[in-house]
């Protein structure tokens, strides 16, 4: 089987073959690890996000119950209660749903007390 090819000529060709191989794998390493690093960068920005959303959801109704603890801090006959914690059933996609129902109710609060009268409200 003699066309000419020399043993060193297939060797190199079988080289080159390979480093080929191995370039075009080295490549689609880094490029699989570039890929990576961003989806990593972009997973801990979105951890960073939530958490910056969890923190201002936080901080909005710590307000919205220390203003309704105000309302309610002349009824005797209304016992202080603990601050609320965070319900662990609660679905984060909802957060802004969630938010929307507190000021209603808070002016529901309002107004119950206010109708009271001062006759419930503590001298």
């Amino acid at each position: 089987m003699d066309d000419g090819i020399t043993a060193a000529m297939r060797y190199k060709e079988i080289v080159g073959l390979a480093r080929a191989s191995a370039e075009n794998l080295r490549d689609w390493e880094i490029g699989r690890a570039d890929e990576l690093e961003a989806r990593l960068a972009e997973a801990h920005q979105a951890v960073a996000d939530a958490a910056e959303r969890e923190q201002r959801a936080v901080d909005r109704c710590t307000r919205w119950w220390k203003m309704a603890q105000h309302n309610v801090e002349g009824l005797s006959w209304l016992p202080d209660d603990e601050d609320p914690r965070p319900v662990p059933t609660a679905r984060p996609g909802y957060l802004e749903k969630y938010l929307e129902e507190v000021k209603p109710s808070y002016q529901e609060l309002v107004q119950a007390v206010l109708s009271l009268g001062w006759r419930a409200k503590r001298s």
